[in-house]
């Protein structure tokens, strides 16, 4: 199946990644793979980004008004319906930003492991750069919904329910 391409950058510094380890190639495929469900061509592109609490701290206060760091942040730039314009401009359907530290400290309590907390996180993210939201009630439903059938569908099921008490 042809997917759109998913850059990937680790902005965490040394000893960051030295502490929390992170495989960024598979969670690339994984929002390639999510983007391409969602019906974005493999002309299309995004970005994935690991960041330092810091680093989303600012982010989320800049773009959210929110406090401190938070686990994802997604800027949709074209989102599902291309470019504005038919002049062949790139399709960059936006960049989904996780803080793997902050999903380090929830995974236990939320997906299980790390590992099912990033893949969770950048599912949630591509999500949200095809126009999905969770505003309301039924926004939260429809969306927890297809995050789990995304991940049932791609083998990637969390250990632990994370939609099950919130």
């Amino acid at each position: 199946m042809d997917q759109p391409a998913v850059a990937r950058r680790d902005d965490r510094d040394d000893a960051a990644r030295a502490a929390l380890p992170v495989d960024l190639d598979p969670l690339a495929d994984l929002l390639a793979a999510v983007l391409a469900a969602e019906g974005v061509p493999a002309a299309a592109e995004a970005s994935l980004q690991l960041v330092d609490d810091a680093t989303m701290a600012t982010l989320n206060a800049d773009h959210l008004g929110g406090q401190g760091p938070t686990d994802v942040l997604s800027f949709p730039i074209d989102g599902t319906d291309g470019p504005d314009g038919d002049d062949g401009d790139d399709w960059l359907v936006g960049d989904v930003v996780v803080c793997a530290e902050v999903a380090a400290a929830q995974a236990p309590d939320h997906a299980g492991t790390l590992a099912d907390e990033l893949a969770l996180l950048v599912v949630h993210g591509g999500l949200h750069l095809c126009g999905w939201d969770h505003a309301d009630d039924a926004e939260r439903s429809a969306m927890w919904a297809r995050e789990r059938e995304l991940l049932t569908a791609m083998t990637r099921l969390p250990s632990r329910d994370p939609w099950g008490a919130s």
